[in-house]
């Protein structure tokens, strides 16, 4: 009897502990998701782990995915591909904004993603009346962060059609459906017309672009003359050297694991803007002291991912996630540790911060 007693207590325990894992603690910060309810974007369940197995494969050395016409051209749809395979795990254990941002005493990850997010509404001097342009806006955590504090119209644009579905779920949620849009489309060749924007604005998007000039003259050509544009840049530093194997693991592993054909340097970003016509007001790592550091939720995060890697591994036994999806959680896992360790190291940054302008007298191409 007793041992029958323990058996129940054991089964009622760990059911106790799957929901609390699963339905209870939910994302690291919204609510948007749920484990049981993971999926990989617009791909199949039985194609999950051959579209990884792809993706992986292209990006497996990350600076050789543009060094020629052919092979740059291919970026966007493994961009897309990538974005299909991790949104749902981003949601889930990271919330609705996909970048980082300076950590703020006495201030949760949610209340410091926000400053970091108005920051760019107030550089932009967003305010009602003004149509806004949101480049690479995700599920749109930032557009409803800037729509709300500017009253602006913001349009954002995405290239993964799953995403602009998540965002405009979350618009309505939030009640900002009428000043939120979300389109479908390459911020390589937007369909925008010319001079058709106030503003611009892209956080941690634009390292997805094999030429930065090519999306950067996108966002000349749709902003209005004297219009400005503020970007959130991923860049190596002055720090980094490309002779010392351990800061070349770091970027590289940054780069195969977050879809990027090769990363910036940070001295690089001024002229390239220049390139395309922009002026720039203003240039400036924010992740520079005094600002604290950014990748500390990504250490303080390792118990979460270990708890949902459990929970993956369960739900794929299970066959509530499809299969593949273990892999993409190991891969952002370890992305996550060459992000610590270049933002330790000094060596890269996810916020260097250029707020640049289109000239008045300026004609768009």
């Amino acid at each position: 009897m007793e041992a029958v007693t323990v058996v129940w207590t054991a089964a009622g325990v760990g059911m106790a502990l799957v929901y609390w894992f699963v339905w209870v603690m939910g994302a690291a910060e919204v609510k948007g998701k749920r484990a049981v309810d993971l999926k990989m974007g617009s791909i199949t369940n039985d194609k999950v782990k051959d579209k990884y197995t792809q993706y992986w494969s292209f990006f497996r050395r990350p600076k050789e995915t543009a060094t020629t016409e052919a092979s740059a051209e291919k970026v966007p749809a493994f961009v897309d591909t990538f974005y299909n395979l991790v949104t749902d795990i981003y949601e889930w254990g990271w919330g609705q904004s996909f970048h980082f941002s300076p950590s703020l005493p006495g201030h949760s990850h949610r209340e410091a993603t926000r400053v970091h997010e108005e920051r760019v509404s107030d550089l932009l001097g967003a305010k009602p009346g003004h149509r806004i342009l949101d480049v690479g806006c995700g599920v749109g955590g930032p557009m409803r962060a800037i729509a709300a504090h500017s009253g602006s119209h913001v349009v954002g644009i995405t290239i993964n059609e799953y995403q602009v579905n998540r965002a405009r779920a979350h618009n309505r949620k939030a009640g900002l459906d009428s000043r939120c849009e979300v389109v479908c489309g390459n911020f390589l060749s937007m369909p925008f017309a010319v001079d058709s924007f106030d503003g611009a604005y892209s956080i941690e998007a634009t390292c997805h672009a094999p030429r930065l000039q090519d999306v950067y003259g996108e966002v000349f050509r749709v902003l209005k003359p004297g219009g400005l544009y503020v970007s959130y840049e991923w860049v190596t530093t002055s720090i980094y050297r490309a002779d010392n194997p351990e800061h070349v693991e770091a970027i590289h592993g940054i780069e195969r694991g977050d879809a990027l054909p090769g990363l910036r340097r940070q001295d690089e970003i001024a002229s390239m803007a220049k390139e395309v016509g922009f002026e720039v007001l203003k240039e400036l790592d924010l992740a520079l002291p005094p600002a604290l550091p950014w990748w500390t939720r990504l250490k303080m995060g390792r118990l979460a991912y270990w708890r949902n890697s459990l929970v993956v591994r369960v739900l794929t036994v299970l066959r509530i996630a499809p299969k593949g999806v273990c892999e993409v959680h190991e891969m952002l896992y370890e992305t996550a540790q060459h992000l610590t360790r270049g933002g330790e190291t000094g060596i890269f940054t996810p916020m260097h911060m250029v707020l640049l302008r289109k000239p008045a007298a300026a004609e768009s191409k």
